[in-house]
């Protein structure tokens, strides 16, 4: 038996891609999470229908108690607009649409009017506990909030980031980049080098890691078969979306943000090594997240993953 994960209090900072909103299903279903709060940031998504699909989630848990914030802080580096366009589909499924005469609008949410890094920053300082800040995209907003106000720093227990490719080739294809980079740290590449002058804990899982995860037909297969359960349901729609060619460049999908939120769930389907990196903030390798002998950041890096046990806990996690 696998042991129980420790309790948390968590803040959420996702980009609005298919893996992110999928990742928002996952922290509601654990019983063991806080969730204090969540930022929507421009960067893998539009804004607009990246909300309200985080909003009809939120609402599907019965949590529109939880308070979200809209980032307002841009990057280097545009994602291409293909995969921005998926927080539609998202948000017109209909198991996130139907609506009785007792379900609540989403206009009742606590939408708060602060943008993503003073919201974060107001979260921290304000916490009774130290924070687990989970970032499934860019770290402009946690990065701007820190060069702000460094004292924050000594509220957060541990960053838990899906970023970099420390040993492996980057996923960004781009005019004039040598494709290091991981796109999360690309979108922002001087974000993400103001996080590591600082000294808060950062819990790494490049791509190294998260390739070792793909979206198979054979787990798709599997829960499909657990269909009547309606987390299920939801999070089968929401991988259907990313089956095939994705648009603009041909990359496998993987569990990039749904592993490195599995890791606040079920730390012992993936092992760790510390090691020390640094990140370029700009030039032909802006965003490269590179392991060096010294002077840099001393960080812990997913490394080996067990597949069939991470996918078991999936399925048992969304049999709600």
């Amino acid at each position: 038996m696998a042991p129980l994960p420790k309790p948390r209090t968590v803040l959420f900072d996702h980009d609005g891609g298919v893996d992110d909103l999928l990742s928002l299903v996952m922290l509601l279903s654990m019983p063991h999470i806080s969730l204090a709060g969540v930022v929507v940031t421009p960067a893998d998504c539009f804004l607009r229908p990246a909300l309200s699909a985080t909003l009809k989630i939120l609402r599907f848990f019965n949590r529109l108690d939880v308070e979200v914030s809209c980032g307002d802080l841009h990057g280097v580096n545009a994602f291409p607009r293909a995969w921005r366009a998926h927080a539609y589909a998202v948000d017109m499924f209909p198991i996130l649409n139907e609506v009785t005469p007792d379900t609540p609008d989403i206009a009742s949410a606590r939408v708060d009017s602060e943008p993503g890094h003073s919201f974060l920053a107001r979260k921290l300082r304000q916490s009774r506990q130290p924070v687990t800040v989970l970032m499934t995209g860019p770290a402009t907003n946690l990065a701007a909030a820190l060069h702000a106000q460094p004292e924050l720093a000594a509220n957060i227990e541990e960053v838990v980031w899906m970023g970099g490719a420390l040993n492996v080739p980057g996923n960004v294809k781009d005019y004039e980049h040598d494709g290091s980079a991981e796109w999360n740290s690309y979108w922002d590449p001087p974000a993400a080098h103001r996080l590591w002058q600082t000294g808060v804990p950062i819990t790494l899982f490049p791509l190294d890691a998260t390739n070792l995860v793909d979206v198979s037909t054979q787990f798709l297969n599997r829960l499909a078969q657990q269909r009547r359960y309606p987390v299920s349901d939801l999070a089968g729609q929401c991988w259907a979306l990313t089956v095939g060619v994705i648009p603009a460049y041909e990359y496998i999908y993987h569990m990039w943000d749904t592993l490195t939120t599995g890791y606040l769930g079920a730390p012992h389907c993936i092992t760790f090594r510390k090691v020390q990196t640094q990140v370029t903030p700009a030039g032909p390798s802006a965003g490269r997240i590179a392991p060096v002998e010294s002077g840099g950041k001393i960080i812990r890096a997913a490394e080996h993953v067990d597949v069939p046990k991470f996918h078991n806990y999936l399925l048992e996690l969304f049999k709600q």
